[in-house]
This record gives C-alpha cells, structure tokens and sequence, in this order.
C-alpha cells in the first residue's frame, strides 16, 4: 500500500495531535527527496529553505572546527526531523547535514511554510512550539559534544 504525503505527515510523531487542516497545509509545502551516501543536505551558512522528516538512512549533523576535521555533533535517522533554521532570521543553516548512508525524506519548503504561518498563526504557533524543542535538543547535543571533544583526555 503507497502512503500519500498527507498519511505520511499526520502519522509523524513530530505533528501527534496536529490539527488535520493544518497537516494539509503542510503538506501543500512536501515533497519526496533522496540523497545518495556522503552527499551533503546543507552546509552552515546556505539558505536555508527546507526541513526534513528523514524516512529511512542516516544524516550527521556536523559543525566545522578548522583546523580538525568537522565534529558530528549528532546522528538523525529514521523518523527524525532535521533542520531548525527555515524559522529563524536570517534563514541560513548553522550546521553542516550529511548522508552518511542513503537517505529517503520529505522536504518542507521553508518559504511554503513561512507563508502559510503569516496566514494562519495558528499554524505558526503549533510550529513554533514543535521546533522550540527540536531547537533545545540540538543545542544541547551540541553542549554535550563540545564537553567531550575539549575535555582534557
């Protein structure tokens, strides 16, 4: 049985509970993407129009740390969504996202979506609170990767 985009996001755990017009708004903004191993999703500092609900593979969240090589500070995989910055000004990546082996996911477009919230804020708001702790996780991931990359060993 094919699952259309619309099943495939209310059944995320991500959107539990998500008002069912609010996940065809979503799903307005979703597409099917793939990405081969070793092929970068996004690098820091790009624009950062889309996130992810990653369906099958690995991605590693990475932060450059010149002259070592970049510090994975996380690793996505199955049912995780991967990518913050689409919400925040100025919509660029603050990460490095990397298939470590092939991936399968939906894409969001961040400009579909930005859009839809000026329309509707109760849609902004379900968002915002839903990245809010994506947002908290990620940073402290990240804290806790930097505490064991430069304690002293």
């Amino acid at each position: 049985m094919v699952e259309s985009l619309e099943d495939i996001i209310a059944g995320h755990s991500f959107f539990s509970d998500l008002d069912e017009r609010h996940v065809q708004s979503l799903t307005g903004c979703a597409a099917n993407v793939r990405f081969d191993a070793g092929t970068y999703l996004f690098r820091e500092g790009e624009q950062a129009n889309h996130f992810y609900l990653i369906r099958q593979g690995k991605v590693a969240i990475e932060i450059s740390a010149p002259p070592r090589k970049p510090i994975i500070v996380q690793t996505l995989s199955d049912g995780d969504v991967l990518g913050w910055s689409w919400l925040v000004p100025p919509y660029e990546w603050r990460f490095h996202a990397r298939a470590v082996e092939p991936v399968r996911a939906i894409a969001l477009d961040g400009n579909c979506l930005r859009a839809r919230c000026e329309e509707n804020h109760d849609l902004g708001y379900e968002l915002l609170k839903r990245f809010a702790q994506l947002i908290t996780q990620r940073l402290e991931a990240t804290r806790f990767q930097l505490l064991d990359v430069y304690a002293p060993h």
